[in-house]
């Protein structure tokens, strides 16, 4: 059986806002952006190449904004990920190297922190 992780729910106090951030700084493709009713508003947004996207809105979750930690993006290079960043106003850390890969992180305008990782080349 396939077990594919396909959204997850990150929490914005201010859904125009967010969605800006991630489609023009970040780069994140604007799937849906469905207003089901008064309390629910629905936004897709996936990054380029992912399977996995993101949803912000109202109604989607409980969680407090700004509390999303630990969620990674992972890019083939590292340095054009950063300039892409930092060229698009975001503020973005620089770029820090582990034997596991080098990283670069950032956090939307709600304070939910990303990760971006370069995976080294495997022998």
């Amino acid at each position: 059986m396939d077990w594919k992780l396909e959204l997850v729910a990150i929490p914005v106090t201010d859904v125009d806002r967010a969605k800006n951030f991630y489609v023009e700084q970040v780069g994140f493709v604007a799937d849906h952006d469905h207003t089901v009713s008064d309390e629910m508003r629905f936004v897709q947004l996936t990054p380029p190449g992912s399977a996995c996207s993101i949803a912000i809105g109202r109604g989607i979750t409980d969680a407090e904004p700004g509390s999303v930690r630990g969620v990674q993006l992972v890019v083939p290079d590292i340095n054009a990920a950063h300039a892409w960043l930092q060229e698009h106003g975001v503020d973005v850390s620089e770029i820090q190297q582990f034997p596991w890969g080098d990283f670069v992180f950032f956090s939307d305008p709600d304070g939910n922190n990303w990760s971006v990782q370069a995976i080294p080349a495997r022998n």
